[in-house]
């Protein structure tokens, strides 16, 4: 990196509470529900795009079955907080409905995946976090039939 590359002259304030309550509405507005996915320019991306106001909410990710993906929010045109994940379906079993519908039960207290703990007939979703909205890693899984059938590592945080 050039030396410059890690200083910041600006000092907005962020108000961390509106930002959990955008990225929450952002995450249950696009691939938990299947909405506002667009078009890409990089080849083999699956890339969403989600806006409110001030902020602005892009998930882009690579692959299905073996993923890598990112997620960044824009405050003012200005990237403020970013997320990194890659995770894989380990069996057959897997469900992408499953996964979408357990994501789209995120809260505000914890605005990066899905809940603690999330169930429903045979599958069951766990997610793992440590940190805050500043700095934070964690793990999702899911099992079907207590049989481990999907994982994800996720971290990331507040971006000056």
């Amino acid at each position: 990196m050039k030396d410059n590359d890690c200083i910041s002259d600006k000092y907005e304030i962020l108000d961390t509470d509106e930002l959990s309550h955008f990225i929450v509405e952002a995450k249950q507005n696009t691939y938990a529900n299947k909405n506002n996915k667009i078009l890409t320019l990089r080849s083999g991306s699956h890339d969403y795009l989600y806006k409110n106001n001030q902020y602005t909410y892009c998930d882009s990710f690579f692959g299905s079955s073996q993923f890598s993906g990112q997620e960044i929010v824009y405050q003012s045109d200005e990237v403020c907080w970013s997320m990194n994940y890659y995770g894989k379906v380990t069996d057959d079993h897997f469900s992408g409905d499953f996964l979408k519908q357990a994501l789209s039960h995120i809260h505000v207290d914890q605005p990066f995946r899905g809940p603690e703990l999330y169930t429903k007939g045979d599958y069951i979703y766990i997610c793992h976090v440590t940190g805050d909205l500043f700095h934070f890693n964690g793990e999702e899984k899911i099992y079907y039939q207590s049989k481990p059938i999907y994982e994800c590592l996720f971290h990331g945080g507040i971006i000056k």
